[in-house]
């Protein structure tokens, strides 16, 4: 049976009556869309509803399936404790998906479990549709801070398990859109906030789930979403099937966007397995960079490979350009993986005897030592994407009038509390921007008396 259909969902506490107080009022269309997605539900009658959640647990390198037999939870902390919950879990369909996680040696299963109550994010959808349909079990999951990809692949695992168990199921993709589409809203307001809106509502509107790889990280961020790996997970779930979409409505009169949009599965379509396309497209890019870069870039992808694979530190190469062999600088080497920053490792002031060096230590501790991400895999070297920065020697300024987000680094100090950022960093467009990010590296707070220096950076790509 798998799944029957999937639905494009918003979970705004103020559209429950006794939270809203009157002003649901404001999102009746939002409503309607609502109570014709449950309508929808109750005549398929599914016998396990999935429902993706940005509000459940969340993890920077895990996927978290809620464990046990029930869990509870209300409104109250929206001041409606009278709407309350109790739902019982498919226990089969979660654990056959973590079964599948773990044989496939991915990130996703049980651990973890902090908080067992509901979240708004599953219990508004279930709001609407407890009124029109009872005959279910939930399977409640969360999303991480894992790559775009890795949301699309939980979707085809929980597909999986349920093409597995013949469970039959729909799947809802809970999520806001934008939380920056209004200056009065709570969030404020931001350029890219109504562009994300228009953009995710005609992708999903046409159900061309590919184009959901397209978003990019920092556009994300600033536009403030809430539901895109919702989304993505969803997408996954419904891989290498013809979809017919419908979009039902889209509001933006709160300061933060609410879509609903549905997704009906037809037969088999080799033309939308779009993970596949996405990766050998992606391959493909890769390998025409790496046969571009230059010795800097090559030196750094060698060290990383020779480490990864072997636990071995390769010795300088002969051939390099002088200049790396006979200069010292500073050099930082930065990884990422399918978009998203997977280690980045480097010293401001040179701690060896010439770049190359340099470049090699560096490199290594990117790929390993980075304590913010676990040390890169083998079976993730082909997907790296690596640059190296070499610094110019830091210089003082008195002002912050003196640095510039694109052309400058920053290292900002204050005792012994020191925070460096590179410069020309997606995402980061001001100084006042990069000054905090930088502020906040060093555990620097607001208001805190801090020097300021500036460095420029040759970067290779």
């Amino acid at each position: 049976m798998s799944i029957l259909a999937a639905f494009m969902v918003p979970h705004p506490p103020m559209i429950v009556p006794a939270v809203g107080r009157g002003g649901e009022k404001d999102i009746e269309e939002t409503t309607r869309a609502y109570e014709q997605v449950a309508s929808e539900i109750a005549l398929l009658k599914p016998e396990t509803i999935i429902i993706s959640s940005p509000h459940s647990v969340m993890y920077s390198d895990y996927f978290h399936i809620s464990p046990g037999k029930s869990a509870r939870g209300s409104f109250d902390r929206f001041g409606a404790s009278q709407i309350s919950f109790r739902e019982e879990y498919d226990e089969e369909l979660a654990q056959e998906t973590a079964g599948i996680a773990e044989r496939n040696s991915f990130p996703a299963g049980f651990l973890g479990e902090r908080d067992s109550r509901l979240d708004h994010g599953v219990m508004v959808p279930l709001y609407f549709i407890r009124k029109k349909y009872d005959g279910f079990r939930i399977l409640r999951v969360g999303l991480s801070g894992l790559p775009l990809t890795d949301h699309y692949r939980f979707g085809q695992m929980i597909a999986e398990a349920a093409n597995r168990l013949n469970r039959s199921a729909v799947f809802v993709a809970s999520g806001d859109l934008s939380h920056k589409l209004q200056s009065y809203g709570p969030y404020g307001f931001a350029a890219e906030g109504p562009m994300y809106d228009e953009r995710i509502m005609d992708v999903c509107g046409r159900g061309a789930f590919g184009e959901l790889f397209d978003f990019d990280e920092a556009f994300c961020d600033k536009a403030a979403e809430c539901g895109h790996r919702s989304f993505i997970i969803m997408a996954g779930a419904l891989d290498g099937r013809a979809v017919n979409a419908t979009r039902l409505s889209h509001q933006d009169v709160t300061g933060v966007g609410y879509g609903i949009c549905t997704f009906y599965p037809g037969e088999a379509d080799p033309n939308r397995r779009f993970l596949d396309r996405y990766l050998s497209d992606a391959e493909k890019l890769l390998e025409t960079k790496r046969q571009q870069s230059d010795e800097y870039v090559r030196l750094a992808s060698a060290a990383v490979d020779c480490f990864v694979r072997n636990n071995k530190k390769i010795r300088i190469p002969e051939g390099l350009p002088s200049e790396m062999l006979n200069k010292q600088a500073g050099v930082f080497v930065s990884i990422h993986e399918h978009g998203r920053l997977r280690g980045c490792i480097g010293t401001f002031l040179p701690t060896t005897n010439c770049i190359a060096q340099e470049i090699i230590d560096n490199a290594i501790s990117a790929a390993s030592r980075d304590p913010r991400f676990a040390p890169i895999s083998a079976n993730e070297l082909k997907w790296l994407d690596i640059n190296v920065d070499v610094l110019s020697a830091p210089e003082p300024v008195s002002s912050k009038e003196l640095l510039d987000a694109k052309r400058y680094g920053v290292i900002v100090t204050s005792g012994h509390r020191r925070g460096l950022l590179l410069p020309d960093l997606d995402g980061v467009d001001t100084v006042d921007e990069q000054l905090a990010i930088a502020k906040k590296k060093a555990g620097i707070r607001e208001g805190e008396p801090c020097s300021l220096q500036r460095f420029e950076v040759v970067r290779h790509r």
